[in-house]
C-alpha cells in the first residue's frame, strides 16, 4: 500500500525559510513522479507547484519559481520543498502527491496523496 507522510510545516515570518519533506512508503519512489501542492484557507488547491519526475527532472509551476526548490533522494524514499523568502499569501495546506504516469498537470493522474501539512506565514 503507498503511502505519503510530509512534515515540516509550522509558523514563520514573512520572507524566511521552510523546508518540507515527504516520505514515501510501501513503493520505491524512483517509480513515482513525486509533486507538491496547496491549498489556501477558502481556496481550491494549487498545483503542482513542483515536481520531482521519476527520471529526475523538475518542473516548477509558476508559483513556485525562484523561491520553491523541489529535490528528491530515492534512497531515502524523500522527496522535499525548500521554500524561501516565503509571503503570506503562501499559507496553506502542504500536500504530496505521487503519479504513477510520470510527471503531469493533470491532477487525476497523483493517485496518492499525504494528509498534508500546515504552513502558516504571518507576522
Amino acid at each position: 500500500q503507498v503511502k505519503l507522510a510530509e512534515s515540516g510545516g509550522g509558523l514563520v515570518q514573512p520572507g524566511e525559510p521552510l523546508k518540507l519533506s515527504c516520505i514515501i512508503s510501501g513503493v520505491s519512489a524512483k517509480y513515482y513522479a513525486i509533486a507538491w501542492f496547496r491549498q489556501a484557507p477558502g481556496k481550491e488547491r494549487e498545483g503542482p507547484l513542483c515536481i520531482a519526475d521519476d527520471d529526475g527532472q523538475i518542473y516548477n509551476g509558476d508559483s513556485a519559481k525562484g523561491r520553491f526548490t523541489i529535490s528528491r533522494d530515492n534512497s531515502k524514499n524523500t522527496v522535499c520543498l525548500q521554500m524561501d523568502s516565503l509571503k503570506p499569501e503562501d499559507t496553506g495546506v502542504y500536500y504530496c502527491a505521487a503519479s504513477p504516469s510520470g510527471a503531469t498537470m493533470i491532477v487525476e493522474e497523483y493517485r496518492y496523496w499525504g494528509q498534508g501539512t500546515q504552513v502558516t506565514v504571518s507576522t
